[in-house]
């Protein structure tokens, strides 16, 4: 993490904990403010991110109203919370974030007192995926036959409440074995915050959780069969699904997608793209793709988009989760040469 995103994050925490203070003293949990706008009796949701307001608003269904705070087209990892969505996640229901994305609402989510907070990290098990990026924590993703251990420099001895070295890679969403693992735990921890509904989500999860089991199906299968196993993208989101169907991803940059790539990393990913058989560089849509352009061009392939799902925009190649992954499948086909 670079030090300009860690004296932002200091700085928005300390907003945000100045602005629950305030608050506190005419509101408390999801009573006051909050119920003033509940006549309609949802559920009142605030999710952290796309992934997490998805999840919400497919389990929820008709009894949740979802507040989503990093907007469409905002990088997540950069998310600077305002004092109104510091308001909105001290008032809400129920809370659903993923611990270790956006640094600053991690810290202001566990000032908020909320009681139904949900920590989509403790619903699946996180991995490390790798350490030859040469970045803060990145990390990358390897073969389903093994993955290296990775050093969390300035997270070291960090804890998930469930013991997960803070470090993790978060990115569990875009394997849907693991996400449907997330979609389990979302749908019963909303059994227990609104058990009058608790039949509808319960319903809500199993038709969500079938329709990734038939996109984890269609990626097994579709990626079989490949020339080459290894494809390179712009910053390394993409290990648990790599992980998952037997490729390997090789990360210009680790977790934080801001990070420049040393020049000795270039270079090493040149040699991988020539020994491996490499056809594309992916970019993203939320990140800078000038340097995924740089070593395409540098090395004579091609450039695609490979879409890490963080958040959908009028560039996303699909306008839900699942017509997304159906893009990232088709282009991860032609990359690796499907047959």
């Amino acid at each position: 993490m670079n030090v300009r995103r860690l004296i932002s994050a200091t700085a928005v925490a300390g907003a945000a904990a100045l602005s629950l203070v305030t608050l506190s003293a005419c509101s408390s949990g999801s009573s006051g403010a909050a119920d003033e706008g509940k006549s309609d009796g949802k559920l009142d949701v605030v999710a952290s991110f796309y992934p997490m307001q998805y999840l919400a608003e497919q389990i929820g269904g008709d009894h949740v109203q979802v507040t989503t705070l990093a907007k469409p087209g905002v990088e997540p990892h950069d998310l600077e919370l305002k004092p109104r969505q510091a308001s909105e996640l001290r008032q809400a229901d129920y809370i659903l974030y993923l611990k270790g994305v956006m640094p600053a609402v991690d810290d202001a989510i566990s000032q908020a007192g909320v009681e139904n907070t949900v920590d989509a990290a403790t619903l699946t098990k996180l991995e490390n995926h790798g350490s030859d990026v040469g970045h803060d924590h990145g990390h990358e993703g390897e073969t389903a036959e093994g993955h290296a251990e990775h050093e969390g420099e300035e997270h070291a001895g960090e804890e998930h409440k469930d013991g997960e070295n803070a470090a993790a890679d978060p990115h569990v969403w875009l394997d849907p074995v693991k996400y449907a693992e997330v979609a389990r735990g979302v749908g019963v921890s909303l059994e227990k915050a609104d058990p009058a509904h608790a039949a509808d989500y319960k319903k809500n999860t199993d038709d969500l959780v079938k329709k990734l089991e038939a996109l984890n199906t269609e990626f097994a299968d579709g990626l079989k069969n490949t020339t080459t196993k290894t494809f390179i993208t712009t910053h390394s989101a993409f290990g648990y699904l790599a992980e998952r169907y037997g490729l390997e991803q090789h990360g210009i940059a680790g977790i934080d997608p801001e990070s420049e790539p040393s020049p000795a990393r270039i270079k090493e990913l040149q040699t991988v793209a020539k020994q491996e058989k490499v056809t594309t560089v992916f970019f993203e849509t939320l990140a800078s793709d000038r340097t995924a352009k740089t070593l395409a061009k540098d090395t004579g392939l091609k450039t695609d988009v490979l879409d890490p799902l963080e958040g959908i925009t009028d560039k996303s190649k699909g306008d839900d989760y699942f017509a997304v992954m159906e893009a990232n499948f088709a282009a991860l086909q032609k990359a690796l040469g499907a047959k």
